[in-house]
């Protein structure tokens, strides 16, 4: 499997993302990194660098990620995966409550927990773009009520 996305691919998953993460929903222009293309299953564990394999994250959020596809959920022991951005609606998993994303099930969960997106960093962050009207933008307010 080839790791390489295209150009061409990356502006298709970036203008299909709305210039969002995909995961935080935190836009493009309020992130001191920048997004970056995310490979949701990753090569690694067989994952393609096809346009449904694809997603685009914050530079955080990726990194948090790296190549993982799920996590224990602990209170069961259980392996979850995380969520996926090209079947799973955001606000079946996860609900802003302030600055805080909160997890409405085990994928929520397992997701805000390795992608830390409730670290003091992450929540300070939001709290500030909150305060200044940038979070969430209209487009990532419409992604968390659908």
């Amino acid at each position: 499997m080839s790791r390489w996305v295209s150009a061409q691919l990356r502006q298709t998953v970036t203008i299909r993302a709305d210039f969002l993460c995909e995961y935080c929903l935190v836009a493009e222009e309020n992130t001191f990194y920048g997004c970056e293309v995310d490979h949701i299953i990753s090569v690694k564990h067989g994952g393609s660098s096809e346009v449904d394999n694809l997603a685009y994250a914050c530079a955080i959020c990726n990194r948090y990620k790296g190549s993982d596809i799920g996590s224990i959920f602990w209170a069961t022991g259980e392996f979850s995966r995380f969520f996926n951005p090209r079947t799973d609606r955001w606000a079946e998993h996860f609900q802003l409550e302030q600055e805080f994303i909160k997890p409405l099930t085990i994928i929520g969960e397992v997701t805000a927990r390795i992608l830390e997106f409730n670290d003091s960093a992450r929540l300070h962050e939001r709290e500030e773009m909150i305060r200044f009207g940038k979070y969430p933008n209209e487009v990532a307010l419409a992604r968390m009520m659908r």
